[in-house]
């Protein structure tokens, strides 16, 4: 029937699903600390939202990523706070690093550790700082540490593209033809379709999150990003590689063509982000121009007219 036309299609939503959800389960343990309200807990670890610690609370150590953190009670160990306000009236036993955000201090506050910040911290008379006070350009070379990390980040990112490419065409095996089409006879509409999935979820998920029942839904979606991202570079790497290799050469050999390419353009500053940034585009346009015409030979078939045989 029409569905063993779009095997292809099948296999990609299952590889995309299964990779998605091992992502969410990985990153779960740590979003649920984040909603525990027992008086003495390990980690209170925030993604989105805000972060309280209240007076008669202990935690271990207090994270957010994105919002305002509140400790009126104790923090065992560090705060850190990635961007929003923070407000301290309790005791931290450890440091305290904001990278981006406001900070007061009441006069009730104790850290006994390192106080790192961004911008001025505002210490009410009476707050005690153990430790001393330091800028996060001072704290953290971000200089030499922003080297290592990316060549580290570019090796662990070559990697993963490498096997999630050569996985996709081993399971799928009319993927390349499929991409080539797609490119060949609908370019323009390729990137119009690309550049429509590659925005519009990102702002879909944005919408779910104002949502309080959508919540959980934008959440998964906007960590399911980056897997869906990584999946259309990999397809913008085997077109590529098919603009340089031209059939009857092997699929492996023109995606291997195409992601040489791009990993070495991704060493460059700039440049290799603004050519990832294509790359995905172009992939997820190629996928959805594909998967529309995966479905249009059964739609077809169930909209011709059933012939009714001829009067003996």
């Amino acid at each position: 029937m029409g569905f063993t036309r779009q095997p292809w299609v099948k296999r990609l939503l299952v590889v995309s699903t299964l990779g998605a959800a091992m992502f969410v389960l990985l990153i779960s343990p740590a979003a649920a600390q984040s909603g525990d309200t027992n008086l003495d807990v390990d980690d209170q670890v925030v993604l989105n939202g805000r972060l309280m610690v209240p007076e008669d609370q202990s935690v271990g150590s207090a994270v957010i990523f994105n919002g305002p953190a509140t400790i009126d009670g104790t923090v065992r160990e560090s705060v850190v706070v990635f961007n929003g306000r923070t407000q301290i009236s309790g005791t931290v036993n450890g440091d305290v690093v904001v990278f981006n955000g406001a900070i007061s201090l009441a006069s009730s506050a104790v850290v006994d550790g390192d106080l790192v910040t961004q911008s001025t911290p505002q210490i009410a008379q009476g707050a005690t700082v153990g430790g001393s006070q330091q800028s996060i350009a001072t704290r953290f070379d971000f200089e030499n540490i922003g080297l290592a990390s990316r060549f580290a980040w570019w090796i662990g990112y070559s990697v993963s593209t490498l096997v999630l490419g050569l996985l996709l065409l081993v399971l799928l095996p009319n993927l390349d033809a499929r991409i080539r089409a797609a490119w060949q006879t609908s370019t323009g509409q390729s990137v119009v379709f690309g550049v429509a999935v590659f925005f519009l979820l990102p702002i879909a998920a944005g919408i779910l999150l104002v949502t309080v029942v959508g919540i959980p839904l934008g959440l998964f979606l906007l960590l399911g990003l980056a897997l869906v991202y990584t999946v259309g570079y990999v397809a913008g790497a085997q077109v590529l590689g098919r603009l340089l290799v031209r059939p009857p050469t092997s699929r492996f050999v023109a995606f291997l063509a195409g992601w040489g390419i791009l990993r070495v353009v991704g060493l460059v500053p700039f440049l290799g982000g603004l050519v990832w940034l294509v790359a995905a585009v172009v992939g997820l346009g190629v996928l959805a121009v594909a998967s529309r015409r995966a479905e249009q030979p059964m739609e077809t078939a169930s909209a011709q007219p059933v012939r009714q045989a001829p009067a003996a």
